[in-house]
């Protein structure tokens, strides 16, 4: 269940775009699962692998595969400012949670 919804979150990133490991988890409700994230794309097949970056859009892998995650994100579209991504352009928004709204005050207890 849980490698599940990180595939899902991840295969709802869209070509041009993309999220970091701490996005993704969030957005398949696992705050603070990065590791996780990256434990499933190892694991996973037929996953657009390419789109998930470390945090600040830095491609954390190294090597070939490094040159690679570049490669593919360019052929997308997706920008590059120095050796990170253009998150402020190219970060899928709607992978985040939405924010709650105001929260309502507690009534005071009928014990008092």
């Amino acid at each position: 269940m849980t490698r599940l919804r990180i595939e899902q979150a991840i295969r709802a990133i869209p070509r041009g775009k993309v999220s970091t490991y701490g996005g993704v988890a969030r957005a398949a409700g696992f705050p603070g699962a990065a590791r996780l994230v990256a434990r499933v794309l190892r694991r996973g097949f037929g996953l657009p692998w390419q789109r998930v970056l470390g945090a600040g859009g830095e491609i954390k892998l190294t090597g070939d595969s490094a040159i690679e995650q570049r490669l593919r994100l360019e052929a997308e579209g997706v920008r590059f400012r120095g050796r990170r991504v253009d998150l402020k352009a190219h970060e899928f928004k709607s992978l985040l949670p939405k924010k709650a709204g105001p929260r309502r005050k507690k009534r005071p207890s009928k014990r008092d």
